[in-house]
C-alpha cells in the first residue's frame, strides 16, 4: 500500500513532474494521457475504446496506460505521462489509496485533469464524468423489492472499498431497500479488483454460511457473473436473484440468457466521448461545468436487446 501523505516523496514527485511538464508542451497535435485503473474490466476497456476512437477523430494523440488495479503503479505511470509532455490527463483512479497524487502532480505541471467514473478524494479533477450510481442502484433495489414480494435475505459483494462508485452504489442500494423492510442485508464483503473470480469465491462462502440467501447484489457485472456461477454450483432449493451493475457486454449477455436477473447499463461510450469534449473545453480555456453525471438505466430481460444492439 502506498503511503505518501505529506512526505518528501510526494513533494519530490510533484516538483519533478511540474518541472518536466512545464518545459515541453508546445504547438502541434495535442496529446491526451489516459490513465486507466484496470483494463481487465470490460467497463474500462469500453471507455478506453471510446476515448481513443473519438480522440483520434477530434485530432488528438492518445497515450493509454493500465495500472492493473495497483495505485503505486498508476502514480508512476502518470509521472511518466507528464514527462512525455501530455496536454491533458483523463484519469480513472486505481482505488482510493493515493488517488489524489496524480491529480496534484498534473496540476503542478499545468495539466488539466478529467476524472471518469471515479474521483480522487481531496483532489478532484477539473471535470468529473460519472454515472449517477446512487439514483440507479436505488432503482435497482426498488425493482428487486417488487420482484421478491418484499422479503428475503440480501448480500452485497462490493467493489474496491472507498472508491466513489463503491460508496455511491452502497448508498443507493441501501436507500432503495427502505421500500421493503422485509428484505435485510445480512452479509457484506469487499473485492479488490471488481472481478468475477472474487465474486465467485465470496458468494460461495456467503452461501455456505447462509443457504437462505435470496438476493445477491454484485456491484459490477463481473462480480455478479461470478456470484451467479456460485449460485449454480450451490443448487439452492429456492430462487436466488442475482443483479449487477455496469451493463458491459458480459453483463448484458448474462441478462439476456438469464444468468443475471438485472443490471444497470451505464452510457460507457458516451462517457468516453464526454471526457474528450471536456479536454477540448479545458484546453480552450473555457469555463466548464465540473460535475457531469450521466444516467444509468435499469436493464432487465424486457429491455436488454436494445443495449445489446447499440450500446450508449
Amino acid at each position: 500500500m502506498l503511503r505518501l501523505g505529506k512526505s518528501a516523496a510526494l513533494i519530490g514527485l510533484i516538483a519533478a513532474v511540474a518541472a518536466a511538464g512545464a518545459c515541453g508542451r508546445g504547438s502541434g497535435k495535442k496529446t491526451i494521457g489516459l490513465a486507466v485503473s484496470n483494463l481487465q474490466a470490460d467497463f474500462f476497456n469500453m471507455i478506453k475504446q471510446s476515448v481513443e476512437a473519438y480522440g483520434k477523430q477530434q485530432g488528438y494523440a492518445v497515450i493509454t496506460v493500465d495500472a492493473k488495479g495497483d495505485a503505486t503503479t498508476q502514480v508512476n505511470q502518470v509521472q511518466d505521462l507528464i514527462t512525455q509532455n501530455i496536454d491533458a490527463l483523463i484519469y480513472i483512479p486505481a482505488g482510493a489509496t493515493a488517488a489524489a497524487v496524480p491529480v496534484k502532480a498534473a496540476r503542478a505541471a499545468g495539466i488539466p485533469v478529467v476524472n471518469v467514473d471515479r474521483s480522487a478524494e481531496g483532489a478532484p479533477g477539473d471535470v468529473y464524468i460519472r454515472s449517477d450510481s446512487v439514483r440507479a442502484t436505488k432503482a435497482l433495489a426498488e425493482w428487486l423489492c417488487k420482484q421478491t414480494g418484499g422479503t428475503g435475505n440480501a448480500v452485497v459483494i462490493h467493489g474496491q472499498k472507498g472508491t466513489s462508485p463503491e460508496v455511491d452504489r452502497t448508498t443507493g442500494f441501501t436507500e432503495g431497500l427502505k421500500a421493503c423492510p422485509g428484505v435485510r442485508i445480512t452479509q457484506d464483503q469487499w473485492t479488490e479488483r471488481w472481478a468475477a473470480d472474487e465474486g465467485n469465491k465470496i458468494a460461495q462462502d456467503m452461501l455456505q454460511r447462509d443457504p437462505t440467501i435470496s438476493i445477491i447484489f454484485g456491484q459490477a457485472d463481473g462480480i455478479a457473473l461470478g456470484a451467479a456461477q456460485a449460485v449454480k454450483l450451490a443448487k439452492p432449493d429456492h430462487k436466488v436473484w442475482v443483479v449487477g451493475y455496469d451493463g458491459d457486454v458480459g453483463g448484458l449477455k448474462g441478462v439476456e440468457n438469464g444468468t443475471l436477473d438485472a443490471t444497470v447499463t451505464q452510457p460507457t461510450f458516451t462517457m468516453g466521448r464526454m471526457a474528450v469534449d471536456a479536454v477540448t473545453e479545458l484546453l480552450a480555456g473555457k469555463k466548464v461545468v465540473a460535475d457531469r453525471p450521466t444516467d444509468g438505466v435499469l436493464t432487465t430481460a424486457e429491455n436488454v436487446q436494445a443495449f445489446l444492439k447499440i450500446h450508449p
